[in-house]
């Protein structure tokens, strides 16, 4: 409790800052939002929100009309539930819409800038899309049955048909995505209990997305962020760290053996980016290669914009 007096009032010492700073600069232009709730100092709506935020943003959407707008923290949001309002913003008016605010902890070793599903709508965006959709997820290539399918299908039906012993569903699928995405990419079951990195590369996995899920203070109140109250980022930086070393040690595993064989042979997504960076293509690198694993084997499914 000690803590968080001590976080709640640095947070309410620099919003009044900031306030204060605001106000001696003054608005050059006046911004004219929608309706918003009545709100609190310095955390504004946040409570809100609730436990469940779906529900309370769909009662006061019934109070406040189809476009509303929060006070989340420091953070400006508005709601928009209304489908026609929203066809205008993710259809006819998307590319002013599609930048996206990125939250603190991907910060981390820079994976913002290198990571397809968090650059801006620009050239290096259109290009690493572009290499995605051609070579990995279009048609024909989804359309390609694999040896993973059938053996993570088999997997997941002989982890449910064991009798007399419970069975954590959840768990289970997880494991049956993992190794059907790390098998399209590495031709690996990097999940597989047999190996040794098994539970390590499993547990980092559920540990970004267990991070992922965390409210972090930092995304509200951005003066926070040299502090990072909650340590989110820091602990997103070290698992970060350790899946991009093992990447860079697979990668470097399948350039041993492409320079042994002199021919690809296993043509998953891994050698298909590797014969397109091979042609000196300046779209897509190492790195970003890299942080494109992350993105894929860090947060099944991929992120839709990819």
């Amino acid at each position: 409790m000690e803590i968080l007096s001590i976080v709640f009032y640095l947070l309410l010492t620099l919003t009044l800052l900031q306030t204060l700073l605001s106000l001696a600069r003054g608005s050059r232009t006046c911004q004219k939002l929608p309706p918003e709730p009545a709100m609190l100092p310095v955390i504004g709506n946040i409570l809100k929100l609730g436990h469940k935020p779906h529900e309370s943003l769909a009662d006061l959407t019934k109070i406040h009309g189809p476009i509303m707008s929060l006070k989340l923290g420091q953070l400006t949001t508005i709601v928009v539930s209304s489908s026609t309002m929203a066809k205008q913003i993710l259809q006819k008016q998307d590319l002013a819409f599609s930048t996206r605010s990125i939250p603190d902890s991907l910060h981390a070793h820079d994976h913002n800038h290198y990571s397809v599903a968090w650059l801006p709508v620009a050239d290096r965006w259109r290009s690493l899309r572009k290499i995605m959709a051609s070579n990995i997820f279009s048609g024909n290539r989804l359309d390609i049955p694999t040896a993973a399918e059938g053996g993570g299908v088999h997997f997941l039906r002989r982890k449910c048909s064991q009798e007399g012993v419970a069975v954590d569903i959840g768990r289970v699928a997880f494991t049956t995505s993992l190794n059907l995405l790390s098998n399209t990419v590495f031709s690996m079951d990097l999940a597989d209990p047999s190996l040794d990195s098994a539970k390590e590369f499993k547990d980092l996995v559920s540990n970004i997305m267990e991070e992922a899920g965390k409210p972090n203070l930092v995304d509200y109140f951005p003066v926070l962020e040299k502090i990072d109250p909650q340590g989110i980022r820091g602990q997103r930086k070290v698992h970060f760290a350790k899946i991009l070393q093992l990447f860079g040690r697979l990668i470097d595993e399948r350039l041993e053996l492409r320079k042994l064989r002199k021919t690809s042979e296993e043509n998953d997504v891994l050698d298909i980016l590797l014969d397109i960076i091979e042609q000196n293509s300046e779209d897509i690198d190492r790195i970003h290669m890299e942080h494109l694993f992350l993105v894929c084997l860090s947060s099944p499914p991929c992120s839709s914009r990819i």
